[in-house]
């Protein structure tokens, strides 16, 4: 039986090739943790979380600090035994989800490795060939976000997320410019991190509605603590909405499906607290009819490589926002997922997720 015999943790700072703005705050730097768990036998499973402040409630240096508390569980533990480990993570400390996250990252890696399989296989899934991400545009002049999105519809992608959440007035400049950039050409998903009142929010979507674009749905349009406003915006709304920061875990899933809330839910795995628990949330989400996405922060290639094989093990997963690491300067990450031209994504065959950080 092959156990743990040691678990490292590492700032990893990545820059983006520009600051990506969103309602909440803006982001220049991918302030990321990078988890490695060694075996007895000389496995090694990584991990990695990307904490948001303003979401997560989480930041880079508390999650240094939780992680060498979460490490000193670990070391003699047997590598098969997942959910045990995982429960001892959770006996440790309280919530802390995205630095929990990273640790279940590198327990499962692991895992399927002591397995001999790739981690999509190990979860029960098949490889069913490419992935397609959108691209998401952060919030800026009208101008430039006119800009963007049709130089990104010319790039081949074939979906991209518009940042919103200000002014009503500023919403609507930036979609009236977009409007006159790609039109219908491409699908449009909207995304207001929270940033309007609930009036706000149904006078910026019905105007949307009514403009010569294809608009699929909008992510979190008010606070994430108001889910009855929610629930209420979603009953009023002439475009659908989706579940972002107001759903975290598997129980939260439970409570937007009784309040009726939306019917989409944006899973992210910093979010849940990592693989075993967004299995949850689908499971939720798939016997109460809800149409599924994955999200990310801003996690290099390692954690989005998890993310896809996530979703090769969730056919249900139908949306994909994948597109962090192309906001990235830097790559350094070794194997794992290919982005191609358009948002195509590939994901390798080698056992685990088939990729390492470089430290």
């Amino acid at each position: 039986m092959d156990r743990i015999s040691q678990v490292e943790v590492f700032k990893a700072d990545v820059p983006l090739t520009e600051p990506f703005v969103i309602s909440l705050e803006t982001i220049e730097t991918a302030r990321n943790v990078v988890i490695c768990i060694h075996s007895e036998k000389g496995l090694t499973g990584w991990g990695e979380c990307s904490p948001y402040p303003t979401i997560l409630a989480e930041t880079q240096e508390g999650c240094l600090a939780v992680a060498r508390q979460l490490a000193k569980v670990l070391p003699g533990q047997p590598v098969s035994a997942l959910s045990q480990n995982l429960q001892l993570l959770d006996k440790a400390i309280a919530n802390n989800y995205c630095i929990k996250s990273a640790f279940d990252m590198a327990l499962y890696d692991l895992a399927a490795k002591e397995a001999g399989l790739p981690l999509y296989a190990y979860l029960g899934g098949i490889n069913k060939g490419k992935l397609r991400t959108d691209m998401t545009i952060g919030i800026g002049s009208p101008e430039k976000m006119s800009a963007t999105a049709k130089n990104l519809m010319e790039q081949g992608f074939d979906t991209i997320k518009i940042k919103l959440g200000t002014t009503f007035d500023e919403d609507i400049q930036r979609m009236e410019a977009i409007q006159e950039s790609v039109g219908n050409r491409v699908k449009l998903r909207l995304d207001a991190n929270q940033g309007w009142d609930l009036p706000t929010a149904l006078r910026v979507l019905k105007k949307i509605a009514g403009m010569a674009l294809d608009i699929e749905w909008c992510e979190a349009p008010i606070p994430a603590w108001n889910l009855p406003g929610l629930a209420q915006l979603s009953r009023l709304s002439p475009i659908p909405l989706m579940a972002d920061e107001s759903l975290f875990d598997h129980r939260d899933a439970v409570q937007h499906v009784i309040q009726q809330a939306c019917p989409y839910f944006n899973i992210k795995l910093a979010k849940s607290g990592g693989i075993h628990n967004a299995r949850k949330i689908v499971a939720v989400g798939e016997g109460a009819g809800i149409s599924l996405q994955v999200g990310c922060f801003s996690e290099t290639r390692l954690g989005i490589t998890a993310l896809a094989h996530f979703v090769l093990a969730h056919p249900g997963i139908q949306a994909y926002d994948m597109d962090s690491f192309l906001m990235l300067s830097e790559d350094p990450v070794k194997g794992g997922i290919e982005y191609k031209e358009g948002g195509w994504i590939s994901v390798p065959e080698a056992v685990g997720l088939g990729c390492e950080y470089l430290m």
